[in-house]
């Protein structure tokens, strides 16, 4: 029965539901909302808790894409593709550049001639001026794109333009990138750099499950349309290929798929093909010295895998150490190629020539050094990322030492400073523990767990003291470990320049370092230690010339001071021209004294790597330590102390001090 609006009685209170019963509140309605987004994660029928694969561009796609039948896929032709997004803060864009070098210098063409790279509507790009613009982004990403039939693609510029077409139109805007092809290795491959902003100038954000699977699919794609899915046939002679290769197969993963606990495995197989494939295979094996024949079937060598794996891996490097050759009129003989490997038992430094610098995984970027050693041998040294080691000028002199990741002595103090103080550690408590150490002393132990809170592996309480937990030796250990890995080496730079110019060189250089030392570098009658040996006699004799060095029967005898003289000399020399640059007078740092200014750049000298200390009327060179450059234009003091300098960096002479 309709009421009229005389009738209509409003009652104040609480606001409830028609049912009667009282309305829930806004925020449990978003709550149960947020379960319902999860999939029934507050009812158990999900995992609770945000993962964010579905977050940003190309997220529905990419699971479109990655949800084929398995009929498809196995005729698919394959393509492999490593993405990830690098961050270009702090020392990103150095980096980023440094990598686009890297590329430019291992990229060739079909032909053997040197690459370029191209963009979406050239097809010549300087990769500097294509990167200029992206400073200040907060990120890029990078892809590498290697069909498995790509020898067969005829133009792999025509394909990856199609392929970030294809990307474009799933991600639903325009893209800036950069590609350049690869034809160095067995599978033709191409690198993409990929600007992380998007056509309206915003962050580009993309899925990845869109980086993991979609552009793999779309890539993949494009090869069927080109070359057509793949034939049984094509499939056998892939497999029948693969029974006599020294590395890891996907034969042998189904061989260690199916061995026993006693790593026995027969080569019997339901398919006739099959079968002769693991009996082909099982014996290439047994000639490697990796499967041996037992009454019941064979017996696979243990870690098979890692071995196999190593084997391909040291073929790809002894091809590239081929390669870098290649230019020269003699290569040196395999025996005399050698690879570095710092964890090894016995490892030890060793001196020699750059020969070349490039990328020994492209993806991670991590970097490798050619190297012709005084031993007469070539060593390839895997130095770790690359941006953890400076650019060093082909030709240099270096000496190579395997990283020490054994626990310091700092971290020993560190954990017996915080178990008598209560699991705490600060300045004030070392102090208190040991009297006898300085304030000076102490903060290089806060360094050191500061440099551990970076990584994960200390953490600092709000009121600036640090938690020591009782396993911190056990993390330092592993803190040291990880770094190990990413830099097992540390690479000295003897001298930037080639022996060749310091023969005469009017500086202390290497050679005059290694004539005057109590144990030189022991030198082999082959390779580089016979052109040290030549170089030396030779500099000898100039130094004879010049006054420095006396020669009679006994031997030659060198001046005292011969070193500091020659490295004034080279010093006066370049401060000279630095004079004429900066518009300022120089003046000469003296042991002992005090200098202070603001850290303008460094200059390598023949001698060592030297720092350039701008006053307001005045400028000095003092030697160099790389934390300084990561303080370019602040302003530091620091004491002359032999032919080294304590630094403090920041104004005054308060701040923290860098030995």
């Amino acid at each position: 029965m309709p009421i009229s609006d005389d009738e209509f009685e409003p009652r104040l209170g609480r606001m409830r539901s028609q049912s009667g019963r009282r309305a829930r509140k806004y925020l449990h309605r978003v709550l149960a909302a947020a379960n319902l987004a999860r999939g029934g994660a507050a009812l158990g029928l999900a995992k609770p808790g945000f993962k964010g694969s579905r977050i940003g561009r190309g997220a529905g796609v990419g699971r479109v894409l990655g949800a084929r039948d398995r009929f498809a896929a196995y005729r698919q032709r394959r393509v492999i593709v490593k993405a990830r997004s690098v961050k270009l803060a702090g020392k990103g864009m150095d980096g980023a550049r440094a990598h686009l070098s890297y590329l430019g210098r291992d990229g060739v063409t079909r032909d053997g001639k040197p690459a370029e790279f191209y963009v979406k509507d050239a097809d010549k790009m300087d990769s500097k001026k294509w990167l200029e613009p992206h400073a200040g982004d907060r990120h890029q990403f990078r892809f590498i794109v290697s069909p498995e039939d790509g020898a067969q693609i005829d133009d792999l510029r025509d394909f990856t333009r199609r392929l970030m077409a294809r990307v474009e139109e799933d991600l639903g805007t325009k893209l800036d990138w950069i590609a350049i092809d690869h034809y160095n290795t067995g599978h033709p491959h191409t690198h993409i750099m990929l600007r992380g902003k998007n056509d309206r100038g915003q962050d580009l954000v993309i899925a990845p499950e869109y980086l993991t699977r979609g552009i793999r699919e779309r890539a993949a794609e494009l090869v069927d349309l080109d070359l057509g899915p793949r034939s049984d046939r094509d499939i056998e002679d892939r497999l029948r290929a693969e029974i006599g290769q020294e590395r890891l197969t996907s034969i042998d993963r189904r061989l260690i798929h199916d061995m026993d606990a006693a790593r026995v495995v027969s080569a019997a197989a339901r398919d006739p093909f099959q079968q002769s494939l693991r009996a082909g295979r099982l014996a290439a094996l047994g000639r490697l010295g990796l499967a041996e024949r037992t009454e019941g079937g064979w017996q696979l060598a243990d870690g098979l895998e890692n071995i196999l794996r190593w084997m391909g891996e040291r073929g790809d490097i002894i091809r590239t150490m081929q390669r870098a050759f290649s230019e020269r009129r003699a290569a040196p003989a395999l025996a005399d190629l050698a690879i570095y490997e710092p964890g090894a038992p016995g490892a030890r430094a060793i001196t020699g020539c750059i020969v070349e610098r490039g990328l020994s995984d492209e993806y991670r970027d991590r970097h490798y050094l050619i190297v012709e050693a005084t031993d007469g041998r070539t060593h390839y040294v895997d130095v770790g990322y690359g941006e953890r080691l400076a650019p060093i000028p082909m030709g240099a002199v270096v000496r190579l030492e395997p990283v020490d990741a054994a626990i310091r002595e700092s971290d020993r103090t560190i954990a017996a400073v915080a178990a008598a103080n209560g699991g705490r550690y600060d300045v004030d408590a070392h102090l208190r523990h040991d009297p006898s150490a300085s304030e000076v002393f102490a903060e290089t132990h806060v360094r050191r767990l500061e440099a551990m809170r970076k990584a994960g592996f200390a953490e600092r309480s709000p009121d600036g003291s640090w938690i020591v937990t009782p396993d911190h030796l056990d993390r330092a250990a592993a803190y040291e470990a990880m770094r190990a890995k990413e830099a097992p080496v540390r690479v000295m730079t003897l001298s930037v320049q080639p022996i060749e110019k310091l023969v005469g060189a009017e500086a202390a250089t290497w050679l005059d370092r290694e004539l005057v030392a109590a144990a030189p570098e022991p030198l082999r009658e082959a390779g580089f230690g016979a052109a040290v040996r030549d170089a030396q006699d030779r500099r000898r004799q100039w130094l004879v010339a010049q006054g420095f060095a006396e020669e009679s029967d006994a031997g030659v005898r060198y001046q005292r001071g011969m070193l500091a003289a020659l490295q004034r000399r080279e010093l006066l020399r370049v401060a000279d021209q630095l004079s004429d640059e900066l518009k300022l007078p120089f003046v000469e740092a003296s042991p002992g004294a005090r200098v202070e200014g603001v850290y303008r750049r460094s200059v390598d000298l023949a001698s060592a790597r030297f720092a350039v200390i701008e006053k307001s009327r005045e400028f000095t060179l003092v030697p160099w330590r790389p934390v300084l450059d990561r303080h370019v234009g602040k302003s530091v003091s620091g004491l002359m102390r032999g032919d080294g300098i304590s630094w403090t960096i920041g104004r005054g002479r308060t701040g923290p001090t860098i030995s």
